[in-house]
């Protein structure tokens, strides 16, 4: 086996992470593009290091004229190797990236389950952490989506979905399968610019490289990085105060003195953290800033309906709901 500096950077970036523990049960989505067929390779190389079982799953979404031969050239691939394959194919047509992405992660984890993986392993590099970043920033989603792509985060029960490749951008990815000539499934659909992700991979990013920083794409993941562990610490600190704070967990009852007594940026996520489990959808800014807003209301204050017909009134020293 050729040992290269990716390999030596990500074995050392699993181990100081403590992303994976030794002998591990780990399930590969791999797509058949570079960045997945780079991870494959390297997990299977540093497989006699750390024991791992390893086995590969294949989504397709059947939105493309070539997903069955797409497919197809994933598994016989995989095959060579002598490891497991699954192939997990929708009834009808994925034909939305938020679509996609929900289906993807849903039966990655159904057959995780299944079939005893404790891990799903994804190929998302700092490249996709930097348009991951761009792409909330623009949809102004705050420091919580700024910050979506993680190391780490639970699936289900004993399976989380790990992304050791976080600080590997696409370029070194691509350079990697020329070097060992891993056979990569050309995705059309990563040219068409319909998608909102597309036009940041190829025009947004390009230019922001081209005139502002030829570092842009790392210096977005590190950004991503530092807000992980920002939003971390205060998620912690917002459940703490929501707890001195409630009352009751249902009907929720929430201390307005108490609340008046923390610093605004903990008071609305205490308000996004009770609005995630009122609400049928997940609050926006406007939901959020409404509901912050009868922290300090006169009394007998209310919202007008959120979504769902939930309302919160202002009663005596307390935030009540209905």
């Amino acid at each position: 086996m050729v040992w290269t500096s990716l390999h030596a950077a990500i074995h050392r970036t699993i181990r100081a992470r403590n992303l994976l523990a030794p002998q591990q049960r780990l399930l590969i989505a791999v797509s058949g593009g570079q960045d997945s067929l780079c991870l494959l390779k390297l997990l299977l190389d540093l497989q006699s290091k750390w024991e791992w079982q390893l086995g590969v799953a294949h989504c397709n979404h059947c939105w493309r004229h070539d997903s069955t031969a797409n497919a197809k050239h994933v598994e016989d691939l995989v095959r060579s190797y002598s490891i497991p394959f699954y192939l997990e194919t929708a009834s009808k047509p994925v034909d939305t990236e938020a679509t996609a992405r929900q289906w993807r992660y849903q039966v990655l984890t159904q057959v995780a389950i299944q079939y005893n993986y404790t891990c799903v392993i994804t190929g998302h590099t700092a490249s996709d952490r930097a348009e991951t970043l761009l792409y909330n920033l623009m949809r102004g989603t705050g420091a919580d989506g700024l910050q979506a792509l993680t190391w780490r985060r639970p699936l289900a029960d004993n399976v989380e979905v790990v992304r050791p490749l976080l600080e590997i951008t696409r370029s070194q990815t691509g350079l990697f399968c020329q070097d060992f000539q891993l056979p990569i499934w050309e995705d059309s659909t990563n040219h068409d610019l319909k998608y909102a992700r597309n036009r940041i991979r190829q025009e947004l990013l390009p230019y922001l490289h081209e005139n502002f920083n030829p570092q842009v794409e790392s210096n977005l993941a590190q950004t991503a990085e530092l807000l992980q562990a920002d939003v971390e610490y205060l998620e912690d600190a917002a459940r703490e105060l929501r707890e001195k704070a409630t009352l009751n967990q249902y009907p929720i009852k929430l201390n307005r003195g108490v609340l008046q007594r923390a610093p605004l940026a903990l008071q609305r996520r205490v308000m996004r953290q009770v609005l995630l489990e009122v609400l049928p959808q997940s609050p926006n800014f406007e939901h959020i800033e409404k509901l912050t807003g009868l922290i300090s209301a006169p009394r007998r204050s209310q919202t007008d309906p959120f979504p769902g017909g939930v309302i919160a009134f202002v009663e005596d020293d307390w935030i009540c709901f209905r």
